[in-house]
Order: C-alpha cells, then sequence, then structure tokens
C-alpha cells in the first residue's frame, strides 16, 4: 500500500466524499429509504456525520446548514421534489433492518 502522509489522506477522503455527495445528488431517484435498507446509512446520516465533525472541530453548524450542504438545497425542497411516500414493503424492511438501533 502506498504511503500517504495526513494531508494526502485528509484530501483524498475529502474528494471522496465530495464526490459521493455529488453522486447522491444526481441520483435523487434513490430514496433515502433504499439507501438506508441496503446500506445502513442515508443523505440524513452524511449531513448529521458533517455537522458532528464541525462540531467536534468547534464549529456551529445548523440541521438545516448540513442537509443543505448534502442535498445542494434546503431539505424541504429537496423532499418536495424528489421524496416519494415509502412502500409498505420498503417500510417493513426499514423496521427489519432497524438501521438505527
Amino acid at each position: 500500500m502506498t504511503a500517504l502522509n495526513k494531508e494526502q489522506q485528509t484530501e483524498f477522503e475529502a474528494a471522496a466524499f465530495r464526490r459521493l455527495v455529488a453522486h447522491l445528488r444526481e441520483r435523487s431517484d434513490v430514496q433515502n429509504i433504499d439507501l438506508m435498507n441496503l446500506a445502513g446509512f442515508c443523505r440524513n446520516c452524511l449531513s448529521n456525520w458533517y455537522r458532528e465533525a464541525a462540531e467536534a472541530e468547534g464549529v456551529a453548524v445548523t440541521r438545516d446548514e448540513s442537509r443543505e450542504m448534502v442535498y445542494g438545497m434546503p431539505y424541504e425542497d429537496w423532499k418536495n421534489l424528489h421524496q416519494n411516500e415509502a412502500s409498505p414493503v420498503q417500510k417493513a424492511a426499514f423496521e427489519l433492518n432497524n438501521p438505527h438501533k
């Protein structure tokens, strides 16, 4: 494995994160519940992790600010444009997987 210095590691991790966020913005057809059921995390989780990282460094970031960073727009706007009602099958899988417990 190539040895990376701390700065390179951080730079590459940040680039991967930005690419993941860009990909999720492009794939608005993928619902958060599908992400939760398949991967155990969703866009809201990413925004929470972002906010927690900022707060750990003493930077106050609101939930709305971190969500807008991930969604590329206010969360309520994204929900109105892209979020569908979860199907009974999706809801059952979510309850079975219990990703937040």
